[in-house]
C-alpha cells in the first residue's frame, strides 16, 4: 500500500517538473524576472537591514543618541525611511530644528555599523528665526528653510565651493529645493562665536563647518536620505511621510 503511493507521488512530482518545460522558476511564478540572486546582491549592498527583533528604540540606544536628539525626531526619520523608494539606506542625515543653533544639530549616522559619523552646526534660513526656526517656506526667495525629506544628489563646485545638491521629495513642502537651489555647503559662519547665543543664518541652506563640509558631502551624497526635523504644525499637519 504505501509502496504504491509513493510510486504515485514520484510519478505526479515528474508530470509537474516536466510540464514546466523550458520555463524559469520566475516565468512560471509569474515573479519579476530581475530577480536573480546577483542583482539581490547588488541593491542589498546599499540597504539597512531592519531587523524584526530590532525595534527603532532598541537602534536608538545602540547609537548613543539620547543626549544627541530627541527620540521623536530619530523616530521620524527611520519611519520615512521605510516609507519611501529608491533611496539608499546605509546612512542618513537628520538635522533637527527643534534644537538651538547654537548646539550640534546636524548628524550624520551609519545605520549599518551602527555609530554616528559627523555631528556639528548647522545653519539655518535668515528669515526662519532667530536662534531656533519657527517659519518655514517652499518659495522661492523666501530666505526660509524647508522641512522634511531630501533626496541627496550631486556635487558641483560653486560660489560656495563644494556643494551638494538637494532633491525635495515632499511635495508644496520642500519639492522646490533645487529652483531654489537649496544646497549643502561649508561656511566659514557656521560654527558658533564665544558667548554669542545663535549662529549666522543662511539663505536658506543648510551649511555646515567649512573645515568639514567637503567630507561629510563625500559621505552622504548620491542618492542617501536627508531629514530636516521640526515639530512646527505647518509641516507637522502637511507631511504625508512622517
Amino acid at each position: 500500500m504505501i509502496k504504491n503511493i509513493l510510486v504515485i507521488l514520484f510519478t505526479l512530482a515528474s508530470s509537474t517538473m516536466a510540464s514546466m518545460g523550458n520555463y524559469s522558476i520566475n516565468e512560471k511564478l509569474d515573479l519579476d524576472s530581475s530577480l536573480s540572486i546577483e542583482n539581490i546582491k547588488v541593491r542589498s549592498s546599499n540597504k539597512f537591514a531592519f531587523l524584526p527583533n530590532s525595534s527603532v528604540e532598541n537602534l536608538y540606544k545602540e547609537l548613543n543618541l539620547i543626549n544627541k536628539m530627541d527620540f521623536t525626531t530619530f523616530s521620524n526619520a527611520i519611519s520615512g525611511m521605510k516609507k519611501l523608494k529608491d533611496v539608499k539606506e546605509d546612512i542618513i542625515t537628520i538635522i533637527d530644528f527643534t534644537k538651538s543653533s547654537i548646539k550640534e544639530r546636524f548628524f550624520v549616522i551609519d545605520l549599518k555599523n551602527k555609530k554616528t559619523l559627523f555631528s556639528t552646526y548647522v545653519m539655518h534660513g535668515k528669515n526662519s528665526g532667530e536662534s531656533i526656526p519657527k517659519e518655514f517656506s517652499n518659495a522661492v526667495n523666501s530666505f526660509k528653510s524647508s522641512p522634511g525629506f531630501y533626496k541627496t544628489e550631486n556635487t558641483y563646485n560653486g560660489e560656495y565651493g563644494y556643494s551638494l545638491r538637494l532633491n525635495g521629495l515632499e511635495k508644496g513642502i520642500n519639492d522646490k529645493a533645487r529652483e531654489r537651489a537649496i544646497v549643502v555647503h561649508g561656511s566659514q559662519y557656521a560654527k558658533p562665536k564665544p558667548g554669542a547665543k545663535k549662529l549666522d543664518r543662511s539663505l536658506g541652506c543648510p551649511a555646515i563647518p567649512k573645515e568639514i563640509s567637503d567630507k561629510v558631502i563625500n559621505k552622504i551624497k548620491d542618492g542617501r536620505l536627508l531629514y530636516i526635523h521640526t515639530n512646527e504644525k505647518s509641516y507637522v499637519q502637511k507631511s504625508s511621510i512622517i
